[in-house]
């Protein structure tokens, strides 16, 4: 029943924001195990950050392995949003009793203060839908928020550029191309393994990174380059 109530408040924010929430659905509870399963690996407390929790699918994966001394921030900037998991907070069990150790921030994540705060940062962020410069500055923003040999978990649906490209105009096939550069050059520098999840709709991908102390250069190195393809492309 929680499932189909998330349904309808997830569906009714993305026909009004799909650019910032970049689905139709909240994520299933298989892809929700998959975006924790590095998490549930650790030993100890730590502080973790989801980034882009919507209505509390993956969060409530996150809540049922908090330790005693963990700290969850979530940071989410859709107001609708907000207000659903803060009421989720005051109402059901098995947040209320997880309430003193969560923080909900409503911002963007570029807004965060802060380096090296993290020991995991868990992303919903449809990246596939932002600008080239805004998909740089949120790897950036992980970079500097994670702490040294953190882990950063996101996920990405099937094949979804590859789907997107023969539909658009040009100039987005060029940003689709140009997003897929940088996210690729920057998953090949720092994933450490991946888990294909097919139970979702749609299908999708989930990848976990440990990004090293020179990830601001690798992202700095991607860019140059693609600027370079994209000026070159554009002749």
């Amino acid at each position: 029943m929680r499932f189909w109530v998330e349904c309808g408040d997830f569906l009714r924010e993305s026909r009004r924001h799909f650019h910032d929430t970049g689905a139709l659905l909240p994520s299933s509870r298989f892809l929700a195990r998959a975006l924790v399963s590095e998490f549930k690996k650790r030993k100890g407390s730590c502080r973790i950050l989801e980034v882009g929790p919507g209505t509390g699918s993956v969060t409530a994966q996150i809540l049922r392995h908090l330790l005693p001394g963990d700290q969850l921030d979530l940071v989410e900037l859709n107001s609708h949003f907000i207000a659903i998991l803060q009421k989720r907070f005051n109402l059901e069990r098995k947040f209320v009793g997880r309430r003193d150790q969560v923080k909900i921030i409503h911002a963007a994540v570029e807004k965060l203060p802060g380096e090296g705060l993290y020991d995991f940062i868990i992303s919903g962020l449809p990246l596939n839908n932002f600008s080239v410069a805004q998909v740089r500055e949120i790897l950036r923003v992980y970079n500097r928020l994670l702490k040294p040999g953190g882990t950063l978990t996101y996920f990405e649906y099937v094949l979804i550029r590859q789907l997107k490209t023969p539909f658009v105009d040009r100039r987005e096939r060029r940003r689709l191309y140009r997003v897929g550069r940088v996210v690729g050059g920057y998953v090949r520098a720092h994933q450490v393994r991946r888990q294909r999840v097919f139970m979702n709709m749609p299908p999708a991908v989930v990848r976990h990174l440990r990004p090293r102390p020179d990830a601001e250069e690798t992202v700095g190195i991607q860019v140059r380059s693609d600027l370079l393809v994209s000026q070159v492309a554009s002749r």
